[in-house]
């Protein structure tokens, strides 16, 4: 095989495998993802769920790296994505953004494609917003939450809205975090 590569997806990937579609078609669900695009492209492929993969970059190059405890990353877009991390170990495949609030799945409230399908001020936003990750702190007492996803680029708009007691950074690595945690596992520093 040729070198190595990685791949990303929001979804459940176990083994390569992808076991859910959230945000995407449906024909993906149970598709041998690392085969497909190995056989494709003649190299070697690592697939994993794409939140997962920007938790890994942070915590290697950005906002989580030196954290211990219990470190969250969500990532905010067209859903809600998670990546926990216990003394920096992954816990893969966690879909917090499927959390119950207020009786809702979350991302169909608190997702950045929830702002602006409703035409949410970031005011109002940050509030729905807040209630996803006050949730997410009762339920694990993380150390750390990094908000990354499509929307970390505009963290100055709703970030200091936030009211939480666990402290939250914006991803550093922003958007391009699920790559960089792609090519990262792909690829593993030795």
């Amino acid at each position: 095989m040729g070198r190595p590569a990685g791949l990303h997806l929001p979804a459940v990937v176990q083994n390569g495998i992808a076991r859910t579609a959230a945000n995407v078609d449906k024909a993906w669900t149970d598709a041998d993802l690392a085969g497909l695009l190995g056989t494709v492209t003649g190299n070697s492929v690592t697939a994993m769920n794409d939140a997962d993969a920007a938790g890994v970059a942070e915590m290697a190059f950005g906002a989580g790296r030196d954290r211990h405890g219990v470190v969250v990353m969500v990532t905010l877009g067209t859903g809600i994505g998670s990546a926990l991390f216990v003394d920096g170990r992954l816990v893969p495949n966690t879909e917090l953004g499927h959390l119950e609030v207020n009786g809702h799945d979350a991302e169909t409230r608190a997702s950045d494609a929830a702002r602006e399908r409703d035409d949410l001020s970031w005011k109002e936003w940050a509030h729905r917003l807040q209630r996803y990750l006050r949730t997410l702190e009762n339920l694990l007492w993380p150390d750390l939450i990094i908000l990354g996803g499509g929307v970390s680029k505009k963290a100055d708009k709703f970030v200091p809205l936030i009211d939480v007691r666990t402290p939250l950074v914006t991803a550093q690595l922003l958007n391009d975090a699920g790559i960089v945690g792609a090519a990262e596992t792909a690829t593993p520093r030795s």
